[in-house]
């Protein structure tokens, strides 16, 4: 077992955590001001930008690494303009994981801050206004703290939706070792090439990891804390 350990490269776990937090903070601040800017809209055009955003969560993620390949291929115009003027290549490096992550990472995030943002009292914000607070001040003081738990946990769960992504990632960023090998992205390239060893181990891995994101979101959220236990 010792012998088997020292043989595994470690870069895809590595490559996946850093992933996972980058693309993270990035859904994070996207998802919190999309879930504001929405709940400001009329119905007619709340219920359209809001099924534009969740289109990633329900899309298989394949799909949306074909869009993003369109998009950022240096056969295309955007990806063509970014690598000629900025020297900004996403197909096929670290970069793409990130955007392919956190594309995918996105609606998860959004959609746990505006159920978050939708709980919070709506005297609470009446209040900050009566007090002469400004609309980032009562957003900033009252709206995300009380927000707090919804935000917490849909950051956690984003992470291990970043952390786990392959479909978008595969066909974004691909399969180098070192570089955008993640772990989800190693098992299938594990299990192609028949090593079901060092894939099992990786199953293993991503399980015991999922497993502590769970209780970290249950225990953000306070679920199993307050609700009665039944005989």
């Amino acid at each position: 077992m010792i012998g088997f350990l020292e043989n595994i490269d470690w870069s895809p776990l590595w490559i996946s955590i850093k992933t996972g937090a980058v693309a993270t903070v990035i859904a994070f601040f996207l998802g919190v001001y999309c879930a504001r800017k929405v709940m400001k809209l009329s119905t007619g055009a709340r219920s359209i930008l809001d099924g534009i955003l969740t289109m990633p969560l329900v899309l298989p993620p394949t799909v949306a690494g074909f869009c993003l390949l369109l998009v950022f291929s240096l056969k295309r115009p955007f990806g063509s303009f970014l690598f000629q003027e900025f020297d900004i290549k996403i197909v096929q490096t670290w970069k793409g994981c990130v955007i392919a992550a956190a594309v995918i990472a996105f609606p998860l995030m959004y959609r746990n801050a505006r159920a978050a943002f939708e709980q919070v009292d709506i005297n609470l914000l009446y209040a900050g206004q009566t007090l002469g607070m400004s609309e980032r001040e009562i957003f900033w003081k009252v709206m995300m703290p009380s927000a707090s738990p919804g935000i917490a946990s849909g950051t956690v769960l984003a992470f291990a939706r970043a952390m786990g992504e392959y479909g978008a990632t595969s066909m974004l960023a691909g399969n180098i070792l070192g570089k955008t090998r993640t772990v989800s992205v190693a098992i299938a390239a594990e299990t192609a090439a028949g090593n079901f060893g060092t894939a099992g181990f990786w199953t293993i891995v991503i399980v015991l990891l999922s497993f502590v994101i769970v209780a970290l979101i249950n225990f953000v959220s306070g679920k199993g804390i307050k609700t009665k236990r039944w005989i």
